[in-house]
């Protein structure tokens, strides 16, 4: 595998290859990066990851410098899986100027559920991965779907931009007792851990009630929502949302919407002590 941090570099390498597949990453690497990586292998090759931890969409009190980095693991485990480069470029690397330039997602799926809790941080995200497109130029690039609003919001940028990438959605991979993995799940203490599969218990149950309605209206998943959230903080949690949408573009059921049987999507993000989990699940 070639570790590369310089973009000219970088491209030198790729020149010819049309047909590589990009997994952009922020290091720290579990099982659901990895399996994103053979996701990528089966559409396009050569794969190509990529590690860097983006200042841009982290808000001023979030964990940027203590965010876990264990690159010689990540290049270790990115070399049994055969990836024929690890992009991983320096700030210096990627932002030789200060970024000015910033591509600023629609607020009406920008600013709604995660934007609205972390205020401009869907705007970092699309501004390092459309540099990081423009870097690779890749064919292809997957992304997983527990970041189920930032795989829309990416998957509608390269639409709106025209760019020659596929946005290949991955599944969420779980831990035995239901947790989907994450970089973050390392700040969970013992007993955190324990407590930390009721999310995926309670989406669950939400999903179960949605389907046993007779008849959904918009008060009635209100309700099912408000009900899961005092779950949740009956537990201890601090929920910022638990939110039915609409699969197709996150916003909330319209009685048009729920006439027409639109597919379903919960997502939720809670605090576990001091540390927030996402996740979601598909109706």
């Amino acid at each position: 595998m070639k570790i590369i941090s310089d973009i000219q570099e970088l491209r030198d390498h790729l020149r010819g290859q049309n047909r590589a597949s990009f997994v952009p990453t922020m290091g720290n690497l579990h099982e659901g990066h990895l399996s994103l990586m053979r996701l990528a292998r089966q559409h396009g090759d050569p794969v190509v990851a990529s590690i860097f931890v983006n200042r841009l969409q982290f808000g001023p009190n979030e964990d940027f410098d203590s965010y876990p980095r264990t690159m010689q693991a990540d290049i270790d485990k990115l070399e049994k899986e055969g990836v024929y480069i690890l992009f991983a470029p320096t700030e210096r690397d990627l932002y030789p100027q200060p970024q000015e330039y910033r591509v600023d997602p629609p607020q009406q799926l920008g600013d709604i559920l995660e934007g609205e809790f972390r205020p401009g941080f869907f705007k970092g995200v699309c501004t390092v991965v459309l540099k990081l497109f423009s870097c690779v130029q890749p064919k292809v690039a997957v992304f997983g779907k527990k970041d189920y609003q930032q795989l829309m919001i990416i998957r509608q940028m390269a639409k709106q931009f025209a760019l020659p990438v596929e946005i290949i959605p991955g599944e969420t991979i779980r831990a035995e007792d239901g947790l989907a993995l994450s970089s973050r799940n390392g700040y969970l203490s013992t007993e955190e851990r324990q407590e930390a599969p009721e999310l995926q218990k309670i989406l669950q149950e939400v999903r179960q009630r949605v389907i046993e309605l007779k008849e959904r209206n918009i008060k009635t998943l209100a309700d099912i929502e408000q009900k899961a959230v005092a779950q949740l903080t009956g537990r201890g949690w601090q929920p910022d949302y638990i939110a039915i949408r609409q699969q197709s573009n996150l916003a909330p059921s319209t009685k048009e919407s729920l006439e027409a049987d639109e597919p379903l999507v919960i997502l939720t993000a809670a605090k576990l002590g001091k540390t927030r989990l996402i996740d979601n699940l598909e109706i």
